[in-house]
């Protein structure tokens, strides 16, 4: 990759799991009232027809890993388990309670922190009662995060019985030196263990995460690790680029230097090195950072155009609405976002006196609803069409001067009213997003909000 390219787009920027991104939510204007309303607006217009998302947060994790940037909760006590699976089911009764009818779950996916810190028995307990008052969709997907060093048969077995045929466990390099910069010791052969176990009990979907740009870490380390995962072949990859954001408070990521890290040249190449492996192996690049083999339903969504991405990252099918349960998790009625309190405490205190738990959150505006199709479809499609969301190029002009400059360097190209990321631009996709996000662009933040884009 050029140089040139690199030191130019290399500028802290978003992700794009939401926009309006977090850090520009207007949370003036927002209320728990309108984000109930908001909420009631998307179940009642799309539970019939595609059901809804849930995602549960689990915080807890007996150790910290410091390339982490998510909130979560260090404790060897697991007597913590149940009193949190409990105020789970009281926040999800709220929602029931708001929603009036049954809904009809399509996906779900428990993330966190460490699902597997859980045991069997109480995650059996969890999801039984979870699903009690719901019905399912016919075309449904369920799906949690294991840690290869904790995660079981009977974990395992006892997802499986509920209908989950995903799972994906944090690799993220299995170089020593870089493991325990990142505080993550786990050896390839605990992650060969839980990957045939996860197959012989009959997950269809089994998927590796995998980050390159941590500390210490070669091109070597990148191509060692994608060797050793070719030889499980898992039917997902995420190829993440490690996000250093250590002014979040409580995200761990410490222990190390900024100069520990991968220069932003190295860095690329470490990506641009393991793509090609990965892509000689048969593996597809879907969207940002995913990579999937030809059976799996993340691809067939790509080749559908049903690709969809939010707070739980790339998923293979849309739903309208999403809702977030658990400390510090984020739900999205689409016309709308809400977050949860990031303390354990807060959460457990607003749920016994039978309130939402939410403490902050956006309405989106007429504006932000078009922008945030676009940056959708470039995220999920690598394209986006001005006649598809009803407007003219005329009503965002900061954006199309924003795009002439990566039409100049061939990233992008224009098709009448189509635009089209090229191949060479699809590495620079959060810049080419970042020229449409005009609340980023009319107040640029005094400080580095966001990881940088390469």
């Amino acid at each position: 990759m050029c140089q040139y390219l690199i030191h130019k787009y290399n500028v802290a920027g978003p992700r794009y799991t939401s926009y309006p991104t977090v850090p520009y939510w207007d949370i003036s204007s927002f209320s728990l009232q309108r984000w109930k309303d908001s909420l009631k607006r998307a179940f009642n217009e799309s539970n019939d027809l595609e059901g809804l998302s849930l995602y549960l947060h689990l915080p807890y994790c007996e150790s910290l890993c410091t390339f982490c940037g998510c909130h979560k909760r260090i404790t060897k006590r697991h007597e913590v388990e149940l009193p949190y699976i409990k105020a789970l089911l009281k926040e999800w009764s709220l929602y029931r309670k708001l929603l009036g009818a049954k809904p009809k779950i399509k996906e779900l996916h428990i993330g966190g922190g460490t699902p597997t810190f859980f045991s069997p028995e109480n995650l059996r307990f969890l999801i039984t009662e979870l699903l009690r008052a719901s019905d399912i969709a016919e075309s449904y997907e369920f799906s949690f995060e294991g840690h290869p060093n904790n995660t079981t048969k009977a974990h395992l077995q006892t997802f499986f019985d509920f209908g989950f045929r995903r799972v994906s466990f944090g690799v993220q390099d299995y170089n020593i030196k870089v493991q325990r910069a990142i505080n993550r010791i786990q050896p390839f052969e605990n992650v060969k263990e839980v990957t045939e176990w996860a197959r012989g009990i009959g997950y269809t979907s089994v998927g590796h995460d995998i980050i390159f740009g941590l500390p210490f870490q070669t091109e070597m380390d990148v191509i060692e690790t994608i060797e050793k995962t070719k030889e499980l072949m898992p039917d997902r990859i995420a190829f993440y680029s490690y996000a250093h954001v250590p002014w979040i408070k409580g995200n761990g990521q410490r222990g190390f230097k900024d100069g520990d890290l991968p220069s932003a040249e190295s860095k690329r190449r470490q990506y641009e090195t393991g793509k090609r492996q990965l892509e000689s192996a048969g593996y597809l690049e879907i969207g940002m950072d995913h990579f999937a083999l030809k059976n799996d339903s993340l691809y067939k969504a790509m080749k559908a155009e049903t690709l969809h991405r939010n707070f739980m990252g790339y998923t293979a099918s849309k739903t309208q609405a999403m809702i977030g349960l658990g400390v510090s998790s984020i739900s999205d009625s689409w016309y709308g976002f809400a977050q949860n309190v990031k303390s354990i405490e807060d959460y457990y205190n607003l749920v016994e006196q039978g309130m939402m738990p939410v403490y902050r959150g956006h309405i989106l505006n007429k504006e932000d609803l078009k922008i945030r199709k676009h940056i959708l479809n470039l995220m999920c499609h690598f394209k986006t069409s001005w006649s598809d969301i009803e407007m003219t190029f005329d009503e965002l002009p900061e954006v199309l001067i924003k795009l002439k400059e990566f039409e100049q360097d061939g990233l992008i190209k224009f098709e009448t009213k189509l635009l089209t990321v090229t191949e060479k631009g699809k590495p620079f996709i959060r810049n080419i997003c970042m020229a449409f996000d005009l609340l980023f662009q009319r107040k640029k933040p005094d400080t580095q909000l966001f990881s940088m884009t390469i």
